[in-house]
């Protein structure tokens, strides 16, 4: 059964069971779905008022393409802790001889590259969605301003959270120019993730 499909409490048991997936990277993306999830809903409860028609358009145009990332991190959700069982997988076999020890230690590094992707499209689509809150933000409907500001708290704390799974996934590759590469990515995208939610977040709080 995919994580995407349980009830929220159901997701929550699982959660906190002693199972370690879902873990952090499915929270993360599917923290991030929220953030999106708010975005539609503002842009709903902006189009629809004859108050706010000018902003109908653009409403409608972030609808969509938050429709779409919405339903990418919802993907992400059990793409991660697929990948982590990837891994998990590779633990389990056997080690009883040097041909098994060598393609055990092959299949965990392959599992861990895996693990840093999913995280890492985390933190691409939460930057989009970012941009796409911004651009709503140039005109709403200001009386959903909390929504709109708990939307882009979600989206930046499903980055900052891939933003540790790569880094804990990277940081136990041996293929260091792979590591490097996606950690030097992550970093990047953290950076401006964190400066657009901080410059939004401000902006809601003026509507307040």
């Amino acid at each position: 059964m995919k994580l995407i499909n349980y009830t929220v409490e159901g997701f929550a048991k699982e959660l906190a069971s002693d199972s370690p997936a879902p873990g952090g990277g499915s929270v993360a993306a599917l923290e991030a779905a929220f953030g999106t999830g708010l975005v539609m809903m503002v842009c709903e409860l902006t189009k629809g008022k004859k108050k706010y028609a000018e902003y109908a358009e653009s409403a409608s145009s972030v609808y969509e393409r938050a429709k779409k990332l919405h339903e990418e991190l919802l993907e992400l959700v059990d793409k991660d802790t697929e990948a982590f069982n990837l891994v998990s997988a590779a633990f389990g076999m056997p080690k009883n001889t040097e041909e098994e020890k060598t393609a055990r230690s092959a299949a965990i590094q392959e599992g861990l590259k895996e693990c840093c992707n999913p995280p890492l499209n985390v933190m691409r689509k939460v930057y989009e969605g970012l941009c796409l809150a911004d651009e709503l933000a140039q005109g709403y409907n200001t009386s959903c301003a909390s929504d709109l500001g708990t939307g882009v708290l979600s989206l930046a704390a499903g980055a900052k959270g891939a933003y540790m799974n790569v880094l804990i996934n990277a940081g136990s590759l041996k293929d260091q120019e792979y590591a490097e590469e996606k950690k030097r990515e992550a970093n990047d995208l953290c950076v401006k993730i964190t400066e657009l939610s901080e410059e939004l977040y401000k902006k809601v709080l003026a509507e307040l």
